[in-house]
C-alpha cells in the first residue's frame, strides 16, 4: 500500500474514533414545574417524566449566598410554568441532566450570565460568548457584579465545606 493510502485510512479511522467519542445531544420538550436555584430546574416532559436539569456552562450563587435568591428568582421569572426545550449530552453525579435551556428562542443559560445572575463555570466551559456576556455584566455592575468583591459559588462551597 502506498503511503498516501495509509494516511487516508488513518484519517478515516481517526475521524470515526472522534465521532464515536462525541456525545449526541438529546432534546427534550416540556414545562418547567420547579426552580431549585439559579442554575437548576425541574422539567415535566411531554411524555410525563419529571427530570432535574442543571444549566450547562454556568454556576449561580448558592441560595444562602449573596444574590442566590435573586438568581433563583431570575431563572424562575424566565422559565417557571413556561414551555422549554432542553438539549443535553450527559448527566452529573447527582443524576441531573446537564443541558442548555431555551424559552422561545432565548438561551436561558446565557441570559443568567448576561443579567449578572451567574458566573461562567470555567471548570466546564470557556465559551467566548458566555465569557463576553460575563465581562459585559461585570462592567455594567449588573446583579451580583454590584458587589465589590463577589464570591464565586465554587469558592463559597469550598469555604462552607471547610467549616
Amino acid at each position: 500500500m502506498n503511503p498516501s493510502g495509509q494516511t487516508g485510512r488513518l484519517v478515516v479511522l481517526l475521524s470515526l474514533f472522534l465521532l464515536a467519542g462525541t456525545a449526541q445531544a438529546q432534546r427534550l420538550l416540556g414545562v418547567v414545574i420547579g426552580v431549585h436555584d439559579g442554575d437548576t430546574l425541574t422539567l415535566l416532559t411531554d411524555d410525563r417524566q419529571t427530570l432535574k436539569v442543571r444549566l450547562a456552562k454556568i454556576d449561580a450563587p448558592e441560595l444562602s449566598q449573596a444574590y442566590g435568591q435573586a438568581a433563583k428568582h431570575g431563572l424562575s421569572d424566565t422559565t417557571y410554568r413556561r414551555r422549554v426545550t432542553v438539549e443535553y449530552t450527559q448527566q452529573d453525579r447527582y443524576g441531573r441532566l446537564i443541558g442548555h435551556v431555551d424559552v422561545g428562542g432565548q438561551d436561558v443559560n446565557l441570559a443568567q450570565v448576561a443579567k449578572g445572575l451567574a458566573w461562567v463555570y470555567r471548570q466546564y466551559s470557556n465559551d467566548p460568548v458566555f465569557l463576553q456576556a460575563e465581562r459585559t455584566a461585570q462592567a455594567s455592575h449588573l446583579g451580583l457584579w454590584q458587589d465589590p468583591n463577589p464570591i464565586a459559588p465554587w469558592e463559597f462551597r469550598r469555604t462552607e465545606d471547610a467549616r
